[in-house]
């Protein structure tokens, strides 16, 4: 049977797994299951934590979701920082920074970062993010080759910028454009799209 592949543009608040089977954790969070009936053996290739949104990949091809994950395929991120990041933060963060990974001191690898001057026109953010809040705030792309546990979020903050806001908009040449959140579409030609086979 063909494998079943989809993209997702994952809304705030929902975890990137199809459920849980921590009792607490069924009862209090919210999985990327309720958007789609997704077919059985559905996975989604890498993770969004639960405050972050944008691209999301899934698919039955667990050869595939490895494949994409070990590739160093480019992940890029529009990040809404708390406060207007200087030139030299993000020379630092293209250079690579010092964030802690599971206890220990890890270096990330250069990477591309730029400064977005226009409004990227994403839907307004959820009220739990409270960006309104907080000081002036700029937008950041940072494309990744990587993707270490909540890195944008750890390498923004090494730098003296939190991130309040986190969108992936892209992985490899796919991207979000024409897409709003809880969108699911059937993307039968993702391998293609991906250049992977």
């Amino acid at each position: 049977m063909a494998h079943q592949h989809y993209k997702i543009y994952k809304p705030f608040g929902l975890i990137s797994q199809m459920g849980s089977n921590n009792v607490r954790e069924k009862r209090s969070k919210r999985f990327i299951s309720e958007l789609y009936d997704f077919v059985e053996g559905s996975m989604a290739i890498g993770r969004l934590d639960e405050k972050s949104e944008g691209l999301l990949l899934m698919t039955t091809d667990g050869k595939l979701s490895d494949t994409v994950n070990r590739s160093g395929i480019e992940k890029e991120y529009y990040a809404q920082l708390d406060g207007r990041i200087s030139p030299e933060a993000i020379e630092k963060l293209q250079q690579g920074v010092e964030i802690g990974i599971a206890g220990k001191k890890y270096r990330t690898k250069p990477c591309a970062a730029r400064l977005i001057n226009e409004d990227p026109g994403f839907p307004k953010a959820h009220p739990l993010l409270r960006v309104g809040t907080h000081r002036p705030n700029s937008w950041l792309s940072v494309t990744l080759t990587e993707g270490k546990f909540r890195q944008v979020r750890k390498m923004t903050a090494a730098v003296g910028f939190p991130t309040l806001r986190l969108v992936r908009v892209r992985i490899g040449s796919v991207t979000l454009e024409g897409m709003n959140p809880s969108d699911v579409i059937d993307f039968p030609d993702m391998p293609a799209a991906l250049h992977l086979k």
